[in-house]
């Protein structure tokens, strides 16, 4: 009886590992990923609001209430991606993602001239061609060397209250994400 007890003790705590290490997989082997949901939403370079105020269930889950939040799928060997947007909101953040969700920059609006929103991505080969030339109108623009193909990229607006709804909303319809040859 004591040996019995021992063996379903034993795989009892076997199962349960096995359990575990398949819950921690899981997201490796997921399909429906934030970029895979994206890519169901909208097209490369396209901003896509992530939270539920656009309308409809949020593309992706667990966005701060307090938060707007809209993001741009790009492919960096196609060219470099320039993302901007007009006006003013009382915070925003940027953070740029590879294809697997890894964050790879963040900054806010403390960082950028005058709290405008104008960054570019590239790649440290595209940075070099850009560096040789730099075009007048992307003189304050934040640029963010990304050694990534493939990517996205995420911006949240702060919403203080009921009266910022429209103006955070605005900004974030307004904002752009081009891809740019220059």
């Amino acid at each position: 009886m004591r040996s019995l007890l021992h063996a379903v003790l034993l795989g009892l705590l076997g199962a349960g590992i096995v359990h575990i290490i398949v819950l921690l997989l899981v997201p490796e082997f997921s399909e429906r990923d934030a970029w895979s949901r994206l890519a169901m939403a909208s097209d490369l370079y396209k901003m896509t609001r992530l939270d539920a105020e656009a309308g409809g269930a949020p593309v992706v889950k667990s966005v701060d209430p307090l938060f707007y939040a809209a993001a741009c799928r790009f492919d960096l060997a196609e060219g470099m991606v320039r993302v901007k947007a007009p006006g003013k909101v009382p915070f925003w953040s940027i953070s740029v993602y590879d294809r697997g969700g890894h964050n790879i920059y963040s900054f806010n609006d403390h960082s950028a001239t005058a709290g405008v929103l104008d960054t570019v991505v590239l790649t440290p080969a595209q940075m070099i061609e850009v560096r040789k030339d730099l075009p007048e109108e992307l003189q304050g623009a934040i640029f963010v060397e990304a050694p990534i193909e493939e990517g996205v990229f995420v911006i949240r607006s702060f919403v203080p209250d009921d009266s910022w709804k429209p103006i955070v909303s605005r900004f974030l319809e307004q904002s752009s994400c081009e891809l740019q040859d220059f």
